[in-house]
């Protein structure tokens, strides 16, 4: 009978829609790239039987500390920029599947100590490894004109000058409580209003920023895609515009074979399709598990098929 690999700590967004995605993936190994506390793999290694084991990548150390030695289940700490690295160091050549649960996780925005939260006083950190870069230098040390492009850039803020000038105005920032009411003064009352916390993206900006998630992502999905076996699958859940157009590029591009002119009597590119895929739109949470569960409210799920050569 099937352990549970570890206590989970949040709920997995969309894990039944990510294990039927999965239900026919050919035996082998099923990359976590987003380990967190082990909500998904666990759904996955129930969902499937003893000819699919699951290798779980996080860059996050208290992920991996909580880890529970398990059957089926190897656990290595590492960013998405890593993962070929990772895979080799596990001897691992080929993969069924892999999933990609983006952002940050529920653990990590309950913790004030992580300074991710808007709403509880915390470091201005915002580091899911031990990168460099914390959102404090950005805050209390980057020019105007910088923080005001994060802003803009990284969490499509219109207010993002106003933003800026109000968090230099403002210099030193102390916490994250106090660089949230710093933002949310700088927005106009009637914008404050509706549209969820006004800090909310500041905070991913500076955050995207912090952790270069969105290179990373690049990085991540080319290696795994790189890694799948024919007939593997890649499930991505993204929660914000600038992640889900990147998996969106990027699973065009691989599904998109000749791409010469029309004109041309016959193809010279010699380009075919790499991958199928399964999504069209992206598939949305039900309106049962939004209210479970809030915080996947603007989850999307996109997946797509290794094609064999």
């Amino acid at each position: 009978m099937h352990q549970d690999p570890v206590p989970e700590y949040h709920e997995p967004v969309m894990a039944r829609e990510v294990t039927n995605m999965f239900e026919s993936i050919p035996a082998g190994t099923v990359l976590d790239a987003t380990y967190g506390g082990g909500g998904h793999t666990r759904a996955i290694l129930t969902a499937l039987d003893a000819s699919n084991t699951v290798f779980g990548v996080d860059r996050d150390q208290a992920a991996i500390e909580r880890f529970v030695p398990q059957a089926r289940l190897t656990v290595a700490q590492g960013r998405f920029g890593d993962l070929a690295a990772l895979l080799d160091a596990a001897a691992i050549d080929s993969l069924s599947g892999a999933l990609f649960d983006l952002g940050v996780s529920s653990h990590q925005l309950d913790q004030a100590a992580r300074g991710f939260s808007y709403r509880h006083p915390g470091p201005l950190d915002m580091r899911m490894g031990d990168g460099p870069l914390t959102a404090g230098e950005i805050v209390n040390e980057w020019s105007e004109a910088a923080v005001a492009d994060v802003l803009r850039t990284y969490g499509e803020e219109r207010f993002a000058g106003r933003i800026a000038r109000a968090i230099c105005e403002a210099r030193p920032i102390s916490d994250t409580v106090h660089l949230a009411e710093v933002v949310k003064a700088a927005i106009p009352a009637a914008t404050r209003r509706s549209g969820g916390h006004p800090a909310r993206r500041t905070f991913q900006a500076l955050r995207i920023v912090v952790n270069d998630e969105l290179a990373e992502l690049e990085r991540g999905l080319d290696a795994a895609l790189e890694r799948l076996a024919p007939g593997g699958r890649c499930v991505v859940i993204s929660y914000h515009s600038l992640e889900d157009r990147i998996v969106k590029r990027r699973f065009t591009s691989g599904a998109t074979g000749c791409t010469c002119p029309p004109e041309l009597p016959a193809c010279v590119c010699g380009k075919t399709p790499e991958l199928r895929r399964l999504t069209r739109k992206p598939v949305r949470p039900s309106a049962d598990e939004v209210d479970r569960n809030p915080r996947a409210r603007s989850a999307r799920l996109r997946a797509v098929e290794k094609v064999a050569a």
